[in-house]
């Protein structure tokens, strides 16, 4: 071979052998390869625990355990054990498979060297605790990556896999504490980040963690939590907060059940008496008798003097919440897809009796004034919005005002475009609906302003995670939130600014849960 020709094949071996190309690095546990997503490297199904079966069942996530030779990390890992949604829900797709062995969580990156410390993005999945995995097409991250960040999306334990309290659990746990499994997965997966982002060109010291309903509620939490204390830098919640009075692990402050007693009672559900028979339990058992009528389990993370030490909202009100920018919203029609037609009251009268029954001093006419429905043409909507502002539109006003109690600054958003999907006029801005516009994974169907509008949401959501600020080139202007201007950004056919959101519907709902 002559001397030119040999520096060519080593120039050869050496472009495909680096990172970029090669798609292979070395991880916690050991080597993994990838592959690629409309040009974008993508590792899927990198275990960051151990698998919590057996012994592990209802334990704090344990190291991942070391494989030999390279993974291949191509394929999603299966999703945490789950109910299927009914078969009416608008949230209904397609089976998945499913396993305890879930821990797993899956990466996008754009960048050519390790070296190039982008901004981390760490996507919680939705589905009330219960449903969902990163896996989930709509959370694809190549668009993002081609932004500029590393995109991440994990898998959590859910239901009663991952939130179950129990007497037995807390007595076996050295910090006496049980409940908050799904939580500590979570935090698990933004430890594996802090020691393992860089591989894929990302930056351990700039992490973002976002998500949507109950991955917002997670974002809530976690930034809630002192053990998440340094794993991230910025938090992007999308509707959803913990507000409420939060269940405690042996005590209850707005006198329904414990933590504990939930446990015992869905154990005697189960067929079983001890912690010991529970773990020998087919997960499709725990599923079933979570799905069982009236059982009662709540999931939701435990107050337990570790994880948390005080009720979320007992913690934002006080301050003590970890101090970073929040970029927070909800949207204009939450509750059209969770809400069932049936439950939605046809006339004002129906609505007076369903406001009496929730708000025993409720004045019809003053709840008039805010929200409608006084007439019956108008008791529907009226419902439907003051659902949306009791479930989201107030817990994320209320995250925006606790953020001025700490030095960080936060951005409130409003997402009101109606995607052009079936029967759009009656689903509006629907609840999930923004997910698709921030990933910038939009429907093909969708229309220019769909695309125009997602190209700008996702930059804003980029150049948060970048700067902690959504502010940057060819976005409109964005102002930070404070109790005085009540600035917010309507994401809609218009992006603009705006002030005092839902000021009329939110200060009189605050009269009703006063």
């Amino acid at each position: 071979m002559n001397c030119s020709r040999l520096v060519l094949v080593l120039t050869l071996f050496a472009v495909s052998t680096a990172w970029g190309i090669s798609n292979q690095v070395q991880v916690t546990g050991g080597a993994i390869s990838g592959g690629t997503d409309n040009g974008t490297q993508v590792f899927k199904g990198v275990p960051f625990a151990a698998p919590p079966t057996g012994d592990l069942r209802w334990k704090p996530p344990h190291p991942v355990e070391a494989w030999s030779g390279t993974k291949v990390c191509t394929e999603f890992g299966p999703a945490c054990p789950q109910p299927a949604y009914a078969e009416n829900s608008f949230y209904k797709s397609p089976g998945i498979t499913t396993s305890e062995n879930c821990l797993y969580l899956n990466v996008w990156t754009d960048a050519d060297t390790k070296d190039e410390k982008r901004p981390v993005m760490v996507w919680i999945h939705g589905g009330a605790l219960t449903r969902g995995a990163g896996s989930n097409d709509v959370y694809n991250g190549a668009n993002l990556a081609k932004k500029g960040v590393v995109l991440v999306t994990v898998n959590y334990r859910l239901g009663p896999l991952g939130y179950l309290a129990h007497p037995e659990l807390t007595n076996e746990e050295p910090r006496g504490v049980s409940g908050n499994y799904g939580v500590l997965d979570q935090i698990a997966s933004l430890r594996w980040i802090q020691t393992n982002i860089a591989q894929f060109g990302g930056d351990p010291n700039n992490v973002t963690i976002f998500g949507e309903s109950a991955g917002s509620w997670s974002v809530h939490a976690l930034v809630a939590s002192p053990l998440a204390k340094g794993l991230f830098h910025r938090a992007i919640g999308e509707s959803g907060g913990l507000f409420g009075a939060g269940v405690h692990l042996d005590s209850s402050a707005d006198g329904g059940k414990s933590g504990h007693e939930i446990g015992e009672a869905f154990l005697n559900a189960a067929g079983v008496n001890t912690i010991a028979e529970a773990r020998v339990l087919s997960a499709d058992k725990i599923i079933e008798t979570f799905q069982g009528p009236g059982k009662g389990f709540t999931t939701r993370p435990v107050v337990d003097g570790w994880a948390f030490p005080d009720s979320i909202h007992t913690i934002f009100q006080s301050g003590r919440q970890n101090d970073v920018p929040v970029m927070i919203g909800s949207n204009a029609k939450e509750m059209t897809t969770l809400t069932s037609p049936a439950m939605v009251p046809k006339t004002s009268a129906a609505l007076k009796g369903l406001l009496a029954s929730q708000y025993k001093d409720a004045d019809f006419n003053e709840f008039g004034k805010a929200y409608g429905g006084l007439e019956d043409e108008t008791a529907g909507d009226a419902f439907l919005a003051l659902m949306r502002d009791v479930v989201f539109s107030n817990q994320m006003r209320q995250w925006a005002r606790a953020t001025e109690k700490v030095s960080s600054d936060a951005y409130l958003y409003y997402f009101t475009r109606v995607p052009p999907i079936p029967n759009s006029e009656y689903y509006g801005a629907f609840h999930a609906a923004e997910i698709s516009y921030a990933f910038q994974n939009t429907s093909p169907d969708y229309e220019d302003t769909d695309r125009e509008l997602s190209d700008t949401m996702s930059d804003y959501w980029v150049n948060f995670a970048t700067h902690g600020n959504p502010n940057g080139k060819d976005v409109p202007h964005w102002t930070a939130y404070d109790s005085e201007n009540e600035a917010y950004q309507e994401l809609g056919d218009n992006v603009g600014g705006s002030n005092h959101l839902l000021k009329e519907e939110l200060d009189y709902l605050g009269t009703l849960l006063d």
